[in-house]
């Protein structure tokens, strides 16, 4: 497979894709999402990973979504845009195999919603969390209505979505939204470190109890998602959206309306 915006490292037994759009902070477009899709699908095909680390190039892990290329959807095509990427969202969760989120920089948007996937989470020191969503007048997408409750409790999941603040590396970890905090420089040490402890057990039972683990999430997420696609397609229609790219774009402050 010819890749264009993800790039692809091996190691004994693991695979390490970097989001690879640092020029625009590894914006979450469309062809990014299908090649990371497209990867995931080898990987989990190639019996010789056993562990997958999902990282980035450049200096942010994912700003989230390419705001630029939402700008002009109908409603009808936000959510057929966001259906497709529900496919990337259910291969996260369905493939049996290990996913470690090694986050540099921003997780912002989409972004932190495509950590909160993986089965691992390791963030650099100077890395920072935003639920950006309400900042642009949408709502959270790639299922983080449901995972980061799930992690952190609902009042404190609604203090992040509603008020998109900012959130250091240090606060994720305290409130368990990652499993470690990397300093010195050493996020792909210490994010290959995890892969080679997981490589090193049975495969099958880590398949498996990652199967049944999800098994109930899935059954209850497929409706979710269902909604958030048609929401997030109302949402692109709306004048608060409008307002929210082109204060993020003109670097001022938004003013919404509700409409």
């Amino acid at each position: 497979m010819s890749n264009q915006f993800i790039d692809i490292e091996n190691y004994e037994g693991i695979r390490v894709i970097y989001l690879n759009r640092p020029d625009v902070r590894n914006a979450l477009g469309m062809e990014m999402r299908m090649e990371l899709l497209e990867s995931l699908e080898e990987a989990e095909k190639d019996d010789e990973v056993k562990c997958i680390i999902l990282s980035a190039r450049g200096k942010a892990f994912s700003a989230g979504g390419d705001l630029k290329a939402l700008h002009s959807l109908s409603a009808i095509e936000g959510r057929q845009r966001l259906q497709t990427s529900h496919k990337l969202v259910m291969k996260i969760l369905d493939l049996e195999k290990p996913i470690i989120a090694a986050v540099n920089g921003a997780a912002a948007g989409a972004g932190f919603s495509l950590m909160l996937l993986c089965d691992f989470s390791i963030a650099d020191e100077n890395a920072f969390f935003v639920q950006s969503f309400v900042n642009v007048g949408l709502i959270p997408d790639f299922a983080a209505i449901h995972f980061l409750p799930l992690i952190i409790g609902h009042q404190k999941a609604k203090e992040l979505m509603f008020l998109g603040d900012r959130m250091t590396a240090e606060e994720a970890y305290s409130l368990g939204l990652i499993n470690k905090l990397s300093t010195g420089g050493n996020l792909q040490r210490d994010a290959l470190a995890l892969a080679n402890r997981l490589v090193a057990k049975s495969p099958l039972s880590i398949g498996m109890t990652k199967k049944l683990m999800n098994q109930n999430i899935n059954v209850q997420l497929k409706a979710l998602l269902e909604m958030e696609a048609q929401a997030q397609g109302i949402c692109f229609q709306s004048e608060d959206f409008k307002e929210g790219v082109d204060a993020f774009f003109s670097k001022r402050e938004a003013e919404f309306q509700g409409k």
